[in-house]
């Protein structure tokens, strides 16, 4: 994408109405964090809180998220956050197929504006609008994938954790995981010490 910039992307997502989810909503939540991250997490959409604020992931799911990251010595704010639709679904539900590739416009100058080296995928919302529908998280939870220099790993999304604490165990493998890829790629490296510990 020529000629991108962040006030673009803030103009288009504010004008956008090229799916019926901008109505009826208090605000678009577009996404925030460090525009310059190594680092970017997807999730599905806003949820009430989300809409209400205007921030992605500020309700219970993304207490659990930032815990998540704290757990692997990440502090949010170094990280970018954003959401599939930037809209939020009446009542919660999943975004529909159109409402999905419509918001594609905004999620891949997202992409080209951050240029992250390692993208998680939170939720079968995001890993399927990402990586392709023939995906599942159930399946794909936890495997790495590379498209053109970019490591993309499906995980839940927070929310599916809150439901069924059961899986929290497998999502503490694959931040464990995430963790060990972001310090072989010598990402953060002011946050993950590599050397090792004198006896």
């Amino acid at each position: 994408m020529a000629d991108i910039s962040w006030e673009l992307f803030a103009s288009q997502v504010d004008r956008c109405t090229l799916c019926p989810l901008h109505s009826g909503i208090h605000n678009k939540v577009p996404g925030q964090g460090d525009i310059h991250a190594p680092l970017m997490l997807i999730g599905e959409g806003p949820g009430q809180r989300e809409d209400e604020e205007g921030i992605a992931f500020v309700g219970p799911a993304g207490q659990l998220l930032t815990r998540m990251l704290s757990a692997i010595y990440l502090p949010r704010d170094r990280v970018y956050i954003c959401n599939v639709v930037k809209c939020r679904p009446p009542g919660n539900r999943t975004p529909l197929q159109e409402e999905m590739d419509a918001c594609k416009l905004h999620l891949r100058m997202q992409f080209a504006l951050v240029r992250p080296k390692v993208i998680v995928l939170l939720g079968s919302t995001a890993l399927k609008a990402t990586l392709g529908p023939e995906h599942y998280i159930t399946r794909d939870r936890g495997k790495w994938y590379e498209r053109k220099g970019t490591w993309f790993l499906p995980t839940y999304h927070p929310s599916a954790l809150l439901h069924d604490p059961a899986k929290k165990k497998e999502a503490w493998l694959d931040m464990q995981s995430l963790r060990d890829r972001l310090i072989e790629l010598g990402l953060y490296p002011d946050l993950y010490n590599l050397s090792e510990p004198s006896s």
